[in-house]
């Protein structure tokens, strides 16, 4: 499974965010696979793309971060499964 997470860090914690970042904190945990992750140009919100079959896994990688940011993670699919089954809802 593919989920998607946003990131900002909250008021007063970009400084321990880049730290923890800089440190190579930013590796996730045991189970869960990096497949991207994006930086927005004005350091407000940030993307990372994680494979999973252990939704607990993600759950625990985001856990030392949730002091200092705001985090949100959807389970996400890619067009060619969303296709299909679009297709099948919304014949015409």
């Amino acid at each position: 499974m593919k989920f998607m997470t946003t990131w900002s860090a909250r008021p007063g914690t970009l400084r321990e965010a880049v730290s923890r970042f800089l440190a190579g904190r930013g590796a996730p945990g045991e189970g869960v696979k990096l497949l991207g992750r994006w930086h927005s140009t004005d350091l407000s919100v940030g993307y990372s793309l994680f494979e999973s079959d252990d939704p607990a896994a993600l759950y625990k990688s985001a856990a030392p971060w949730a002091d200092i940011m705001d985090l949100k993670s959807v389970l996400v699919i890619e067009d060619d499964e969303a296709g299909p089954a679009l297709a099948s809802v919304f014949k015409s």
